[in-house]
């Protein structure tokens, strides 16, 4: 074809815009990236048509190594390479000083891997003797092919040779683009494995060597080697169990026989044996999976491998003692785990029992994989309840003190305190002083995983008393008020729930915990809402709530946040509750009652009531306060607070019908008119169907009714059927005939002595333990 000229219409003129030249991210190599503009002359040499196109070459360095000259390199490549202006040279020298100093590990950049997914790769594996002193030519591969046609032993020589090769980066392209190579050592490893441990070994290593990364996995798949290493693996799991047995034969051959010389030689020799080929094993194992772990980077892959029952194998594997061995099949484990049908597989094969043992283990590597496996599947109940029994929380508890490990050690122990079951056995672990040494040594900022973990522990009793020792609690106060920790306060709640010295503690630190309720300001309502609720908490006798009301001016607070809208639900809910706590004092009942605060309530009662937990907690401080005469009278006489109750005893709520049905019983007692009234009610309410089948009862042809007394006159006629007092219950001594409360129940019912018939003793208790569970 003639040459084009000037002015010709085909004429082409290309210009070269722009130039950079970067690091090749899979190759010892240099990556320019220039963009050419072509542009079509006329025949007047003026432009017609233009475009543009972004290209790129590439500048192998295969003479680069440990003591080449980058300035001469860099001069050399800049005059040869003519996209690249002079002005970059020293660019081009910094590039070729970072490829210079890029580690390896063995024999594979690291700069190729992608650094947020650590690979696992086989360690120690050294060349077949008589080889390692040869060094593989990538010119010669042809020559090496040939070997894998000859015996054994050359197969073996010709795989450890194209080892050589491949254990480079920069030659797995190469290999690849000669056909026979990849083909010659399936067909090889496929015929011969069971033949050589050593070959097959090294024969995975190489196609390992390309799974390292993923554009090459697909011709590992073509190949499928990967189907191959679990085949592989499951027989060389059966011949190591043949293996344990003959030589548990030998070792009770030679125990029952100890004056056998014979039998003695025969068994070392035997061990000596095992001892042998189980290194070569474990080396082949550790190399195939490593090859299908990096292969299982494809959702399809792993799934293949799990229906052939690859999380059997490998929790199989976990008996053996090979700690980088074990790391390959910890890691592995791990990435399965994410996945739910294999976490299930995990817990039909019992895997915590067997990795407990390596915990805690000398190997740093792996004791860390092994944590972060727990950790995966300690979200999982059951396998949490596997971890308790097969006593991990004492293992993972003495490893707060390693610095590496904590983190992990503190969210596994947090999601086993989730478990109410297991938070009593935490006391006896030790780990509580280290946490707490943990918690007042940090600054300002708390890590959450410790924090919380602290939270959980506290809400068991016998951690609490561990916790408060010696100056604990007096800690957690100064930090928490100073800081306005939120979390930290939500600890020292959760520790004013128990009952005993722990809560006698609280004492010295009513005051200020009250002195936070008033002043702080309204971003720090969560602050407020815990300390509401630790005060709540204090049920002692001791505590004189008069005086702490006085002092710190609550009353107007309490009574303020009552309105509706003047605060988040919470923050009301605690301020029901705090008041329902106090109100177990006489005076300050009367006080509460006298600063309007049960008009509050009973608008609240309206405005929440459709919210089950504010209609109890309202009820509940009415049921307290009813006990005291001044508080009584104003609920009774000035307020609509029993009509309220008697509509309530018709909620849905089981626990908010036992509540109305205590207070209402109360004030039966005291109050003539209310108490009939009530009664009543209960009558009609207990016998709803009854009244209206009477009420829709049929008649006889005279117009009379069907249903007559004992003295012929109807039940009803022209009266009030509640105005018949025999009607009424008197089984239990709950009313009597006359519809009064006798004293004598008023005085068992205060003193808790009620036997079954008193069904609200019973749910005074169960009011109360509603109501904790609630702060």
């Amino acid at each position: 074809m003639d040459s084009l000229q000037a002015g010709d219409p085909r004429y082409l003129k290309r210009r070269v815009k722009g130039c950079t030249v970067e690091v090749h991210p899979t190759e010892r190599a240099l990556v320019v990236q220039y963009e050419v503009e072509a542009t079509v002359l006329g025949e007047l040499g003026n432009p017609m048509v233009g475009e543009r196109k972004e290209c790129q070459k590439i500048i192998r360095l295969k003479s680069l190594n440990a003591h080449t000259d980058t300035s001469s390199l860099a001069r050399k490549i800049v005059e040869e390479c003519q996209l690249i202006h002079s002005s970059k040279l020293r660019e081009v020298e910094q590039l070729l000083f970072y490829l210079q100093n890029r580690k390896q590990s063995n024999g594979i950049d690291e700069g190729y891997y992608d650094q947020e997914k650590k690979r696992i790769s086989p360690r120690d594996f050294a060349p077949c003797a008589g080889v390692e002193d040869k060094v593989a030519r990538i010119d010669a591969i042809d020559e090496y092919v040939e070997l894998l046609y000859e015996d054994i032993q050359e197969k073996i020589r010709g795989a450890t040779l194209i080892f050589q090769l491949a254990r480079n980066p920069d030659n797995l392209e190469e290999l690849i683009q000669n056909e026979t190579v990849l083909g010659a050592l399936a067909r090889v490893l496929r015929e011969d494995w069971k033949q050589s441990v050593d070959l097959a070994t090294t024969i995975i290593y190489v196609f390992f060597c390309f799974s390292s990364f993923s554009q090459f996995h697909g011709l590992v798949t073509h190949f499928k080697i990967g189907a191959l290493c679990m085949n592989i693996i499951e027989h060389e799991l059966k011949r190591y169990d043949l293996w344990q047995d003959e030589l548990q034969k030998k070792r009770k051959a030679y125990i029952l026989f100890l004056r056998n010389p014979n039998l003695r030689k025969e068994h070392e020799k035997s061990f000596r044996k095992y001892q042998s080929l189980l290194t070569k094993q474990e080396q082949l194992l550790r190399v195939a999976l490593c090859l299908l772990l990096n292969l299982a980077e494809d959702p399809r892959t792993e799934l293949k491998m799990r229906n052939k029952n690859i999380v059997h194998t490998l929790v199989k594997i976990l008996d053996r003692d090979d700690e980088e061995l074990l790391l390959v099949v910890v890691s592995f484990l791990k990435k399965l785990s994410i996945f739910l049908e294999n976490k299930n597989d995990m817990a039909e094969t019992l895997a915590v029992e067997k990795l407990s043992r390596l915990v805690p283990c000398d190997h740093e590597e792996l004791l860390s994989t092994t944590l972060r496996l727990l950790l995966n599947l300690s979200f999982d109940t059951s396998l949490r309840s596997q971890m308790v029994h097969a006593e991990l929380l004492p293992k993972v508890s003495s490893l707060l003190a390693d610095e590496a490990q904590r983190q992990l050690c503190m969210c596994i122990l947090y999601h086993i305190s989730m478990d109410d079951r297991f938070k009593s056995m935490f006391a006896d672990t030790g780990c509580i002083p280290q946490l707490m040494k943990m918690v007042f040594d940090c600054g300002e900022k708390m890590d959450v995983e410790l924090i919380s973990l602290c939270i959980n522990l506290a809400a068991n009793k016998s951690n609490a008393k561990v916790i408060c020792e010696g100056n604990g609690l007096k800690m957690l106060m100064k930090r928490a008020v100073k800081l306005k920790d939120v979390l930290v306060t939500k600890m020292i709640r959760n520790l004013s729930q128990h009952n005993g010295s722990t809560k006698s503690l609280f004492l010295e630190h009513v005051g200020d915990l009250a002195s936070q309720i008033s002043k702080v300001e309204e971003e720090a309502e969560e602050f407020v809402i815990e300390c509401l609720g630790t005060l709540a908490n204090l049920t002692i006798a001791d505590l004189d709530w008069a005086l702490v009301l006085k002092e710190y001016n609550l009353v107007p607070y309490l009574k303020e946040r009552l309105k509706p809208g003047s605060a988040e639900d919470d923050l009301i809910l605690e301020v029901v509750i705090m008041i329902g706590t106090v109100s177990m004092d006489d005076s300050c009942a009367a006080m509460l009652a006298k600063s309007g605060i049960i008009p509050a309530l009973i608008e609240l009662l309206n405005a929440q009531q459709e919210d089950d937990e504010f209609v109890c907690q309202i009820v509940f401080v009415f049921y307290q306060m009813v006990f005291h005469k001044a508080t009584r009278d104003v609920i009774v006489k000035d307020t609509q607070a029993p009509a309220y109750l008697m509509d309530l005893m018709h909620d849905n709520n089981a626990e908010i019908r036992k509540v109305c049905n205590n207070t209402l019983d109360i004030i039966a007692e005291y109050d003539e008119e209310w108490g009939k009234k009530i009664q009543n009610e209960k009558f009609r309410l207990y016998n709803c169907q009854w009244l209206d089948m009477v009420e829709n009862r049929p008649m006889d042809e005279a117009g009379e009714p069907f249903l007559y007394g004992e003295d012929g006159e109807p039940f009803i006629g022209d009266r009030d059927i509640l105005e018949r007092p025999d009607l009424f219950y008197s089984a239990d001594g709950l009313i009597s005939a006359d519809g009064a409360i006798s004293p004598e129940f008023y005085t068992d019912f205060q003193d808790g002595e009620l036997g079954q018939t008193g069904y609200m003793s019973r749910y005074g208790a169960t009011a109360k333990k509603k109501r904790t569970s609630t702060v």
